[in-house]
């Protein structure tokens, strides 16, 4: 893990000295486009060896493998004029029918708000050196990749971008186990951030898998939207590294932009997993969208009118929601009362201060329901801090463990 803060920190050092790069956002942004694309052809490496006749979609001379590898490669302006060429044929030209032409339209999603910021081929040239160090075809790929987007999510805090937060991975692990999803069963984030509950979801499954079928069968259960292009890139980053090779389903877009009356049977799932953004005021209009009686500019409501919508019948869900939706009035109101009349509230789990520290000390619930049958009783639990722990934080955040006491 320190090695990997430490690569990271001397990577945006590199990019302080680029006159091009301005502030912390866009340095993130850059480090992360560039780190995409050297995960992306170290999988493909992989998958050379593991398929016959394996078809890249990105042309051969601007794969990572061929312009980024060679330390001695090309540098200063000539790097530059081809960078601009790179993010052109990913943008708008690559194979668009098929396999390959599945696999490409991932990479367009990625890169259509996705800039090349740095001005200097010499110093593109040493982060590029800095990033191929990295290996993220070892055995712990995953948890490099994770360490990474932490300390990237940490630094975008500290950048003022309000809302990205990482939800724990005790978290979404607690929540993916109560809702079991089996192998078929599809699994949809609507505001999936850069995918931590849909990775749970997948490590969950994935003991399930004894088969090619089976293998197919989870790569098209995974679905998930998110309207930021840099967590929606880490998104996309992580599902590859969790093996779906092929994310199409990560969806670049706003859940919340579909008028709500037009979500019918064909977008309904059986298991909704989610953190949504709280706290977030929506874009100008959205909420007329919704009916009269969910309109609001607070984005976690808009978002739990919506999940009761798009739950199948016995479809079941796990929400992290502020307090405020539970004590709440107006719209608040309303959509408890829809709750409990079309679900089943069968459990709520609050969560003690300082879970999801250092990004925001609102408090929180976990909210479990399943659709089809009214609420009858609610099982209330208050999770209580760990023994000698008043709270959590970067150095200690809460273990999956904790849980233990709050399963069946």
């Amino acid at each position: 893990m320190s090695n990997v803060s430490g690569a990271v920190k001397s990577i945006q050092d590199i990019m302080r000295k680029d006159v091009g790069v301005d502030g912390d956002a866009q340095r993130i942004s850059q480090m992360v486009w560039m780190i995409f694309l050297k995960i992306y052809d170290d999988r493909e490496e992989e998958l050379e060896l593991t398929e016959d006749n394996y078809l890249s979609p990105i042309p051969e001379k601007y794969r990572w493998r061929n312009w980024a590898q060679n330390r001695e490669g090309i540098t200063g302006d000539a790097l530059m004029a081809f960078i601009d060429r790179l993010f052109s044929v990913l943008k708008t030209d690559l194979p668009t029918n098929g396999e390959v032409g599945r696999r490409a339209q991932v990479i367009r999603d990625v890169f259509e708000d996705t800039y090349n910021y740095m001005k200097s081929g010499t110093l593109m040239r040493q982060v590029v050196n800095k990033i191929n160090d990295i290996d993220f075809n070892s055995t712990a790929d995953c948890h490099t990749f994770g360490a990474i987007y932490e300390q990237i999510l940490r630094d975008l805090q500290s950048a003022g971008n309000a809302g990205e937060f990482y939800t724990p991975r005790a978290v979404t692990r607690f929540i993916i186990d109560r809702l079991a999803p089996k192998l078929g069963e599809t699994v949809l984030d609507p505001a999936c951030g850069t995918g931590g509950f849909l990775a749970c979801a997948i490590d969950h499954k994935r003991r399930f898998v004894k088969s090619p079928d089976d293998e197919a069968r989870l790569q098209a259960s995974i679905r998930g939207v998110e309207k930021k292009a840099l967590p929606h890139m880490l998104c996309v980053t992580n599902m590859i590294l969790h093996g779906i090779d092929t994310p199409g389903r990560i969806r670049h877009g706003n859940t919340l932009e579909k008028p709500y009356r037009d979500y019918g049977e064909r977008e309904r799932v059986p298991v909704i997993a989610t953190n949504p953004p709280f706290g977030g005021m929506e874009q100008d209009g959205i909420e007329r969208n919704f009916p009269a009686e969910f309109r609001t500019r607070e984005t976690a409501d808009l978002f739990m009118a919506l999940i009761i919508k798009l739950l199948k019948g016995q479809g079941r869900a796990g929400v992290v929601l502020p307090d405020g939706f539970l004590f709440g009035e107006g719209v608040k109101t309303n959509l408890k009362r829809k709750l409990i009349e079309e679900c089943d509230l069968h459990t709520i789990v609050r969560l003690p201060n300082g879970v999801f520290a250092p990004y925001t000390g609102i408090k929180t619930n976990i909210l479990f329901f399943t659709k089809g049958r009214p609420t009858k009783d609610v099982w209330f639990y208050e999770h209580p801090y760990p023994p000698g722990v008043t709270s959590y934080n970067k150095s200690k955040p809460m273990r999956v463990e904790e849980f233990d006491a709050a399963r069946d």
